[in-house]
């Protein structure tokens, strides 16, 4: 074990996956230049040359088509996206193609194609540069979707998704590129469809995705202070989705609030909802609540685009409610401190 970052665990996954395995390669723009897409290429250009790491045309739909031949003729490509919103124009190849050529050569074709994408707000980059979109891809049968919030997640996520022989996307958050914790150093994958608590509790569960479990967890935290025991879990992947591990922390509490980290109309968190509601009506407490963005474009004004994004302010006085508590002081509290370490791209 070694403490490491979110971005030095995934470096060291890409790196050991391409040193098991030769027929590993990383593409995408920006991959082998300076900035290291936030770090997480660092020393895989020296490692391992500019024909396993490379560079690309801004042609997101053209690059994904040269994954999808890649891996069917045998290689395992990593094709990095540096913002998951210009994913959208590579959604022919992913709903048309991608996701469904393994099922069109009747089972007989491998797709081992890994798509990693930089997902989530910076500061003031508006509407075209802060989206998640993870409900977009989960929706599509064929593609499998993880969305890893802690360093051994990101690390072990992505080494399975290397070795998995369908295709993946994993949607990393820029704001978790610089949390840490004790990491295994040697390489290990998890599995697809395994839930991890973040947090145990008895008195309510929050179902948190991404960034949102870094804010739940922060709520957490307050609300302990009251007496109020909150557990979070993270889905970890939600496509595969552990139907079974999310709705035994529910059937404990009772009680349930989905915090997603995508809009909440027609979202990730309307499905969770609706499989708790469907499976555990009859043991809840309360009635499910969501929360995610505000259902507008992204605004690019700082005072406005606090108010687009729900943060632990919005999870406490969601679990106030729901529990019939009085709102909590919540004078000197600092809920903005990882944004503060945000340096940008560059």
């Amino acid at each position: 074990m070694r403490r490491m970052t979110y971005e030095q665990a995934l470096a060291l996954a890409l790196h050991q996956e391409m040193e098991r395995d030769p027929t590993v390669f990383v593409y995408g723009i920006g991959v082998p230049d300076h900035k290291r897409i936030f770090g997480t290429t660092n020393g895989i250009l020296e490692a391992f040359g500019p024909e396993r790491c490379l560079d690309t045309p801004i042609a997101e739909d053209s690059m994904t088509g040269f994954g999808l031949g890649a891996a069917v003729k045998g290689l395992r490509p990593v094709h990095v996206h540096i913002r998951v919103d210009f994913l959208v124009l590579a959604l022919n190849q992913l709903v048309n193609m991608v996701s469904s050529f393994n099922y069109t050569a009747g089972g007989k074709v491998k797709v081992p194609l890994t798509i990693r994408a930089v997902a989530g707000r910076g500061w003031g980059q508006g509407c075209q540069h802060s989206k998640t979109l993870h409900s977009y891809f989960a929706h599509i049968p064929g593609l499998k979707v993880a969305l890893p919030t802690t360093p051994s997640d990101a690390k072990g996520l992505l080494a399975a998704a290397i070795r998995d022989d369908d295709p993946v996307l994993l949607l990393e958050h820029r704001w978790l590129y610089w949390a840490d914790e004790e990491v295994k150093a040697e390489p290990y994958t998890i599995p697809f469809g395994q839930s991890r608590k973040l947090r145990e509790g008895k008195d309510i569960t929050i179902i948190g995705t991404s960034w949102m479990n870094i804010e739940a967890l922060k709520a957490a935290e307050i609300l302990a202070r009251r007496g109020v025991d909150v557990e979070v879990v993270d889905p970890r992947t939600i496509a595969p989705l552990d139907e079974e591990g999310l709705l035994a922390s529910v059937l404990k509490t009772g009680h349930c609030i989905v915090a997603d980290n995508d809009w909440s109309f027609a979202g990730f968190s309307a499905e969770i909802a609706a499989m708790i509601s469907e499976r555990a009506f009859g043991r809840l407490k309360s009635p499910v609540t969501r929360i995610g963005f505000q259902h507008v474009p992204c605004p690019t004004v700082r005072v406005l685009e606090n108010a687009f994004y729900p943060n632990a302010v919005t999870i406490i006085r969601a679990v106030e409610q729901k529990l019939g508590l009085s709102p909590t002081d919540l004078a000197g509290e600092d809920f903005y401190s990882h944004e503060r370490r945000f340096k940008g791209p560059f």
